[in-house]
């Protein structure tokens, strides 16, 4: 039985709220809008720019207010930043955004740790955050986070994420994904879940948000194409991961856009990126962020710049300047 796969798909970008929230340390303000600035360049689309939470919790973020009045206005270019509650969705009224994402966690324990309330409360507050954003035409996407394994609980139940999107259906919500917030989930629990959904709710705008833990991240993109998802979401140099995990697991990282934006253009997949811009772009927000590339695409390129090379592939040392082809 061959896969299917879409003719076109979007990826999200997600590092300059996802990546950068979890950076020990904070990025100024003009790095940020720089780093948005280049991920549009590249030819994304849907870019998660910030989030509306208090300060204190995520202080990396700190500066959401002042970032979404100076962000830069394009054709075609979606801006979303994240919100906990409703007052997070009042913040963004006013605020140019074009969407907000409302995040609910499948785990009791995880979700009293991030946001302070039960998955229940959580959810109260999502529905109220959807219905102020349609009350001011902002657009809503709901996350439906550790949808496949929670570092407190272990594998997640099928019917708890099933669940909350039957609520969350129920409350008018049409778009929504599922993360594999620990990155330990496999192609055939993705394939699974994402049926499953699909199945009692075809006409939902399905996404897949991506961590690559275990290093299956791109087969589970796969997977998820073949169950019917919509889009893919990722961050640039594979930045990123929850802020309320254990300490053994802050390495924890989103799967790299350019990783995935890679594979699927060689697939004859279309996601509107150009992946020769992507490449310089990603190495342009690594050399501003000092940081490491976590994906293989920026160090190897293409499969033309891999038969153009002669001789072993570079070896980039941290702290090394990026080599510019």
């Amino acid at each position: 039985m061959s896969l299917r796969y879409p003719e076109s798909i979007e990826v999200v970008e997600v590092g300059p709220r996802d990546g950068l929230q979890s950076l020990p340390r904070v990025v100024p303000t003009a790095d940020k809008l720089r780093m948005i600035e280049l991920i549009a360049d590249a030819g994304f689309r849907t870019i998660e720019v910030t989030a509306l939470v208090r300060p204190d919790v995520v202080p990396q973020l700190a500066d959401a207010d002042k970032l979404l009045a100076r962000l830069p206005r394009r054709d075609g270019l979606t801006y979303r930043a994240l919100v906990a509650n409703r007052r997070g969705a009042e913040r963004a009224v006013g605020s140019g955004l074009d969407q907000v994402l409302g995040l609910v966690s499948c785990s009791e324990a995880y979700s009293l740790r991030n946001q302070g309330m039960s998955v229940q409360r959580s959810l109260e507050e999502i529905r109220a955050a959807h219905d102020i954003c349609v009350t001011h035409d902002i657009g809503f996407t709901a996350g439906i986070a550790l949808a496949f394994f929670c570092p407190y609980e272990g594998e997640t139940p099928l019917h708890r994420p099933l669940a909350i999107a039957d609520q969350l259906v129920a409350n008018g919500i049409d778009r929504l994904y599922v993360a594999a917030s620990m990155g330990m989930a496999d192609p055939a629990h993705v394939h699974r879940l994402c049926s499953a959904i699909l199945d009692r709710h075809p006409r939902l705008s399905l996404g897949l948000h991506l961590h690559d833990t275990n290093g299956m991240a791109l087969a589970n993109a796969l997977a998820a194409m073949d169950a019917g998802v919509r889009w893919l979401e990722g961050s640039i140099c594979g930045i990123g991961g929850g802020i309320a995990m254990p300490a053994s697991m802050l390495e924890i990282g989103n799967v790299a856009s350019e990783d995935l934006v890679s594979m699927l253009e060689a697939m004859g997949i279309h996601t509107g990126v150009d992946v020769s811009v992507l490449h310089h772009v990603g190495w342009e927000i690594a050399e501003l962020l000092d940081i490491e590339p976590r994906g293989r695409f920026l160090r190897a390129g293409t499969k033309d710049d891999l038969l153009a090379r002669d001789g072993a592939l570079p070896v980039r040392r941290r702290g090394a300047k990026p080599v510019r082809r």
